[in-house]
């Protein structure tokens, strides 16, 4: 969280990147930080006027009140599944499956958005293990979604799974360069 909130604020503020920056742990100009999404909201909720950062499902799940930010294009929008959906489908997905999505392009984006990563092997020492691993993955991609909403996160865009299965076949292999993909 601490990563996506200070790679947010050093795109948007050139005195912030330059004097504070962006990491997991940053040297704060000042305050008092807490230990994840519980430290930072036990601040928060007993210090009178306290601004603090959390995840979107920590912050719906326990009641939290929140704001609406301004986004790369200059629109004001809320935290909520649609605009985090807008973030993720702004993305150049192509180039990359590595996302920083902060700040994306696009009218109804929410500008503080993370996506979660999973790193696979492309070369299978083990491919009967890697194939049972890419099976979850696909059913997780076809089933999760809803799972996903219930916990207040998202799914990929069905045009970045699409490529990331095309990607396992192209490039997940056993020792002797065929795929293991199923």
């Amino acid at each position: 969280t601490s990563f996506i909130w200070t790679n947010y604020l050093s795109k948007v503020n050139p005195d912030w990147k330059s004097k504070v920056g962006e990491g997991t742990t940053v040297s704060w100009p000042t305050g008092t930080g807490g230990k994840g999404n519980d430290g930072v909201a036990a601040f928060v909720q007993r210090l009178p006027g306290a601004i603090g950062y959390v995840e979107w499902a920590y912050a719906k799940q326990n009641h939290m009140v929140y704001t609406a930010m301004k986004n790369e294009s200059g629109a004001v929008v809320q935290p909520a599944t649609e605009t985090f959906k807008a973030a993720a489908a702004g993305a150049d997905w192509k180039k990359s499956f590595y996302q920083i999505l902060t700040n994306e392009p696009g009218k109804d984006a929410w500008p503080v958005v993370g996506a979660t990563f999973v790193l696979l092997h492309t070369a299978q020492d083990k491919p009967e293990q890697g194939k049972e691993t890419l099976k979850f993955f696909q059913w997780a991609f076809k089933n999760g979604g809803s799972a996903a909403d219930n916990l207040d996160y998202i799914s990929l865009p069905p045009s970045v799974v699409t490529e990331i299965e095309s990607q396992w076949k192209e490039k997940v292999k056993d020792a002797s360069g065929k795929p293991v993909a199923p």
